[in-house]
């Protein structure tokens, strides 16, 4: 206690013991490839296309990876790690190219290959632009899985070489999407037309929409910039056939645009079968993570339990009011539970401390079913 010698007023500021919780970022992407110039094995922060340019060059330079992060950026992306894994040489096979994405982690300053993305907690989207062989893309989705806190967006083969209902696709994940077709844009080096993947322009629409509307809102029915056409043309009747298997289409609608018009992702779970709603989890999950990362060691008692559970339910009523969950009410759209039904004497024992969340979140009204009828006027 303070002494006090001198007759007056006597002021202090004490914390209240309520930390909030604020969402991570959900916007900042990850791209792996090949560049003939630039920095090899290392997470490059860019900002901007003039960024990319200055360390790994133009067109000219890359097969896809220039393209992707171009798109990346007309489509509202607003920063991107890039890891290059080498030159682009003659006679590489796939089996090397595999190699030199899987790379290697022999821990900090050690890791090469898709590794290097391992520790930079920011990174929301993890892409490798135009490498379709399944062994690079399970890579990917792998890379995902373990770090679970980031979302694989992939591409699908340039080429059709089967029927569109047998249509090669990535292996099944709750942590990735994948999409087609190729898209048509402009190469200024070649001065003509060319085919790019669309995993980079799609990674820039993905953090446009989470900006623009939020995490929750399915990244669909969108316009894709900075794209002139696509490989192929598909129709709603063909789309019926690829959208159960999770492959979510890019379309020509005219005057309306080249759109992406699927927000699907691979899971064969149902539950996760919405991308806004799986990435919805993975920001709440990393943001009540970090929001209580103050609580551990501190002592394991209902004082405890109850600043948890009033800053856990203040941030999710924050993600209600933002119409990212279900229910007319923050009962109705979430619960969580920090109290004595869940801490048993036995696990505080062990040092753990247990809080349950529940959240219902919003689904993408992905088919709008209208009925019309006939009036009928009855004489009278």
């Amino acid at each position: 206690m303070s002494q006090f010698q001198a007759p007056g007023v006597y002021t202090s500021i004490k914390s209240s013991g309520n930390k909030p919780i604020e969402s991570v970022g959900t916007s900042t992407a990850a791209f792996i490839g090949q560049s003939n110039v630039g920095p090899v094995n290392q997470a490059t922060l860019v900002t901007s296309w003039a960024q990319y340019e200055k360390h790994f060059g133009s067109y000219k330079d890359s097969k896809y990876l220039a393209h992707a992060v171009y798109g990346f950026f007309a489509n509202g992306g607003g920063k991107c790690f890039i890891c290059n894994v080498g030159p682009e040489k003659e006679l590489q096979t796939d089996g090397d190219l595999t190699a030199l994405v899987m790379g290697e982690d022999k821990g900090p300053a050690l890791r090469t290959g898709i590794n290097v993305f391992n520790n930079i907690e920011e990174i929301s989207l993890v892409s490798a632009p135009g490498l379709t062989s399944p062994e690079i893309q399970n890579i990917v989705i792998e890379h995902c899985e373990k770090l679970g806190d980031r979302f694989a967006v992939l591409d699908c083969e340039e080429e059709l070489k089967t029927g569109i209902d047998q249509m090669a696709r990535p292996r099944a994940t709750n942590e990735g999407a994948c999409y087609f077709p190729w898209v048509k844009v402009y190469d200024p080096v070649k001065k003509e037309n060319v085919y790019q993947p669309p995993s980079g322009f799609v990674c820039g629409l993905y953090s446009r929409v989470d900006t623009e509307r939020g995490v929750h809102k399915a990244p669909a029915n969108e316009v894709l910039r900075g794209i002139t056409g696509l490989r192929y043309t598909l129709t709603r009747e063909e789309q019926t056939l690829l959208n159960p298997r999770g492959i979510n289409l890019i379309r020509d609608f005219g005057d309306a645009g080249l759109k992406v018009y699927g927000a699907r992702t691979l899971a064969s779970d149902p539950e996760w079968k919405y991308i806004n709603v799986r990435r919805l989890f993975q920001i709440v999950k990393q943001s009540v993570q970090k929001g209580t990362d103050w609580a551990v060691f501190e002592p394991n008692n209902q004082t405890l339990w109850g600043n948890i559970k009033r800053n856990i339910a203040a941030y999710l009523k924050g993600v209600w009011q933002k119409e990212a969950l279900v229910g007319s009410t923050p009962e109705e759209a979430f619960y969580v539970v920090c109290d004595q039904t869940n801490n048993s004497p036995e696990s505080i024992d062990l040092g753990i401390l247990n809080v349950d969340i529940g959240i219902a979140p919003v689904k993408p009204a992905e088919f709008i079913s209208i009925s019309i009828q006939q009036k009928i006027e009855m004489e009278s």
